[in-house]
């Protein structure tokens, strides 16, 4: 399903479709979307199609339209130090986009029922966190993935400020999900052939919104063992950041408010930041007026007397104005800066050290 936007040529110009339809209304789940590039999450023999606004389904990896996952973010209203729980996480697309949101302090935890699924989104977390050009400008909130049904999760869990569920709920199922939020928080999934969202106001009050008409697969239901006893899934015990991690965080963080303030001078001082290159727009030419006399066909510009002076002067200057419009484009943009860092790297401490504050990413 999907298809309620235009195709982009690459990530940047789906997100520019999505934002123009008021699919992606926020700044926060702009950035989010901007930030991993949704073709990363393909195969390579189908990143032909990433940027289209379709689902995508191999095997037992699935994607969700793009137009479903910011109606998603935008529903959760995401925030700094959540607790999240994707439930059917597949990919871990959606769960590293909230991850960007959710920063160093949340909680950021996924169910998958397939084991392959769940190598392929380890795989892919890998790969954006040591190899994406925008990992530096975020801090992160890193999913951790565990198997099992979401139907079987175990009942002494704790419960979670923001749940989505990505398959199709039985009504059966409703009061399940329910209880897998705190007061307050809130819970998105496809119901009764609705993207709903799910307010918890209070112990045992609820607000419901139907979102939009969706198609989304349903959940499956438990397989009992031979035992008749269902497997329960244990989710991820919420850890508490070790001294080393809270350093790593408080250094960068600090490294990043120099940078600011480096940027904020430059600026004072009448520098301007590179400019940026927009993309080659179309431009549509003035059609010319087609007249019909004696069943023959002549196509011209049909004009008042007054604007016969102004003609040649006016085309002219629009294609002059077309010309220094297309210039830019034709040059490629610089690779952008990763100041940060450029930063670490500048400081006087150990290589080992310099490498665990970036990661250990490659690039």
């Amino acid at each position: 399903m999907g298809g309620a936007v235009s195709a982009g040529e690459d990530n940047d110009e789906l997100i520019d479709n999505l934002k123009e339809a008021q699919y992606i209304r926020t700044e926060l789940v702009e950035q989010a979307f901007r930030a991993i590039d949704r073709a990363d999450y393909y195969l390579e023999e189908f990143k032909d199609n990433a940027y289209k606004d379709l689902a995508w389904k191999h095997g037992n990896i699935h994607l969700s339209a793009p137009c479903i996952y910011s109606e998603v973010m935008e529903a959760l209203d995401l925030q700094p130090g959540l607790s999240f729980l994707n439930l059917g996480s597949g990919t871990g697309y959606l769960s590293s986009m909230v991850g960007l949101i959710l920063g160093p302090f949340g909680v950021n935890h996924g169910v998958e029922l397939h084991s392959d699924v769940i190598e392929y989104a380890k795989q892919k977390l890998d790969f954006f966190i040591k190899t994406s050009d925008s990992f530096d400008k975020f801090e992160f909130c890193e999913p951790s993935f565990v198997i099992g049904n979401c139907l079987e999760i175990s009942p002494d869990c704790t419960q979670y400020d923001r749940v989505y569920c990505g398959a199709g709920v039985q009504k059966e199922h409703e009061d399940y999900m329910k209880n897998l939020l705190k007061v307050g928080g809130i819970l998105v999934m496809p119901l009764e052939e609705k993207l709903t969202k799910i307010t918890r106001t209070g112990p045992s009050a609820w607000e419901t919104k139907k979102i939009l008409a969706v198609s989304f697969a349903p959940l499956i239901q438990p397989n009992h063992s031979d035992s008749g006893k269902s497997r329960l899934v244990h989710l991820p015990p919420v850890a508490v950041r070790s001294l080393q991690d809270l350093a790593r965080i408080a250094i960068r963080g600090t490294i990043k408010k120099i940078i600011q303030q480096e940027a904020l001078g430059r600026a004072g001082n009448g520098l301007r930041s590179p400019p940026r290159f927009k993309r080659r727009r179309v431009r549509r030419r003035r059609m010319e007026t087609i007249v019909f006399l004696d069943k023959e066909v002549f196509a011209s510009r049909i004009s008042s007397p007054s604007d016969d002076n102004n003609n040649n002067s006016e085309d002219m200057e629009d294609e002059r104005q077309e010309e220094e419009e297309e210039k830019p484009s034709e040059l490629k943009p610089d690779p952008p800066v990763n100041f940060l860092r450029e930063k670490v790297l500048s400081l006087p401490l150990p290589d080992p050290l310099k490498y665990y504050l970036l990661y250990y990413r490659e690039k």
